[in-house]
């Protein structure tokens, strides 16, 4: 595993520290321990999810979904009117809420976090704003809108009249009412929404980008065809938006990390315009639904490369908590299958604890659940091996045995006679092989280290004179180093 990104919600952990500790914390005053903890678990990004000014209209629009507990609420977490707040992915401003600490603030905590080798992502959200934005006052030309009422669309008072500005969305989905929807199919708002990024990426190490594939030409003329442009367009066969900001700003900022959250099979087209990494929910779909079949033959196809600039995750802020969905047995083989992988892991607050519930972005409270002993032992055992791992994605090989109905192998090659094994069985039963890796065996002594177990009955591997001779339990997978000397 080359890179492991640690999503954190921000409001609400800046919230849970200060109760913890009795006094006011800002990302200015987080404590070193944490970052210390970060360090230690060997985590190489951390992503601050929800840290912009959102504003008292989005807070408005997230009150006004009627009945509270219902949406965002659970059985054993009561909620109340007090506990929501506008969703920090409606952007009334690209600065740091003094509530959080301020611009200061993030800036203090970038250094410390750097000092540690860590990286900060923080989220650009460039399909739409907040309805708070000050843009829908003093420039309202730059968003999809029509000069009479349409469903989608809310009243906007401008210099040339009222306009109905049309809300952000997904075409597969209702539109996100607490946004106004960006129009790229300008010029101007192409020009504006760089120059804000190009202001962002002064201020961390990378982003993660909300929706990026919604931004794509043919998916954005799609999406919004029956809604007119209100100014100078971009020229037919015009450079993609992405490509043009991810070249812009990597030329001032080399090393600048670009993680897309793209769906719809669109993930290696954003691939190639520059992203660094895309979601991989499709592996993550899987997963979820245990199609393990469908699993090997995805790892087994992917081209080369590809799973080298991917995003994996059991979770985020957007999934439900996978400890909700997964016996933990699931869940412990999982994880080690995409720790194990090239590319970067998302891990999500919570996650390495155990945590059930999910909480909605509009919550600046969540519930403290109870640390699960056992997955937390479990992660950090794991991680003290995957973070050990090379990093070079040409080391690694994706060993398939059988038609999906066997265990998957992964080898990271060290040099050329030693190699990572890890041998997972996402399967119900148990599962016996010989696997023959291709070097020599007959050579004077095999040593096989056994460096993680993730079941309590181990996978078991012995030697013989062409071949190894692997028995896995159901559920179960371990990671081997090996050495033919």
């Amino acid at each position: 595993m080359s890179f492991v990104l640690y999503e954190i919600n921000t409001r609400c952990w800046l919230r849970e520290l200060t109760d913890r500790l009795g006094h006011p914390v800002t990302l200015e005053t987080v404590p070193e321990s944490e970052f210390h903890e970060w360090q230690r678990l060997g985590f190489t990004h951390v992503w601050l999810m929800g840290v912009w000014t959102s504003g008292p209209k989005s807070r408005a629009a997230a009150l006004a979904v009627g009945d509270l507990q219902k949406t965002y609420g659970s059985d054993q977490h009561r909620v109340s009117a007090d506990d929501i707040v506008a969703s920090p992915y409606s952007i009334a401003s690209w600065t740091v809420p003094e509530a959080l600490g301020g611009e200061l603030g993030l800036r203090v905590f970038r250094e410390r976090l750097n000092r540690m080798g860590i990286r900060l992502i923080l989220d650009f959200v460039p399909n739409h704003l907040g309805l708070d934005h000050p843009w829908l006052q003093n420039r309202p030309q730059l968003f999809v809108q029509s000069d009479s009422e349409r469903e989608g669309a809310f009243s906007q008072a401008t210099e040339m009249g009222v306009r109905w500005i049309a809300h952000g969305r997904d075409p597969y989905f209702p539109p996100w009412t607490d946004t106004a929807q960006l129009d790229y199919r300008l010029i101007e708002t192409r020009e504006a929404m760089l120059g804000e990024l190009l202001r962002i990426a002064e201020r961390c190490d990378g982003i993660r980008c909300d929706m990026a594939m919604l931004l794509l030409q043919d998916v954005f003329a799609k999406t919004w065809s029956d809604w007119p442009s209100a100014g100078k367009t971009i020229a037919s066969g015009e450079e993609e938006f992405w490509s043009k900001a991810i070249r812009g700003v990597k030329e001032r900022h080399p090393d600048f990390l670009f993680v897309g959250e793209v769906y719809w099979n669109l993930e290696a087209r954003l691939q190639t315009l520059g992203f660094d990494f895309t979601y991989n929910k499709e592996l993550y779909d899987e997963i979820v639904r245990r199609d393990v079949g469908a699993i090997g033959r995805r790892l087994s196809n992917a081209k080369p490369g590809f799973l080298a600039r991917s995003l994996h995750f059991l979770e985020n802020h957007d999934e439900p908590r996978i400890a909700s969905l997964l016996a933990e047995p699931e869940h412990r083989t999982t994880a080690v299958l995409l720790l194990s992988l090239p590319g970067m892991c998302l891990l999500h607050d919570g996650q390495l604890s155990g945590a059930k519930f999910k909480s909605a972005v509009q919550l600046g409270r969540r519930p403290v659940e109870p640390v699960q002993t056992s997955i937390r032992n479990f992660y950090e055992r794991l991680l003290a091996v995957t973070t050990r791992l090379p990093t070079d994605p040409k080391q690694f090989q994706m060993l398939q045995s059988g038609p999906g109905d066997g265990p998957l192998l992964l080898l990271w090659r060290i040099d050329a006679s030693s190699f990572w094994l890890i041998a997972v069985n996402l399967h119900t039963r148990p599962i016996e092989m010989e696997w023959a890796p291709n070097v020599e065996m007959n050579r004077a002594a095999i040593l096989v280290s056994d460096k993680f177990q993730a079941a309590d009955v181990p996978v078991e591997i012995v030697c013989k004179p062409t071949s190894f001779h692997l028995n896995l339990p159901p559920l179960a997978a371990g990671i081997f180093r090996i050495a033919i000397r």
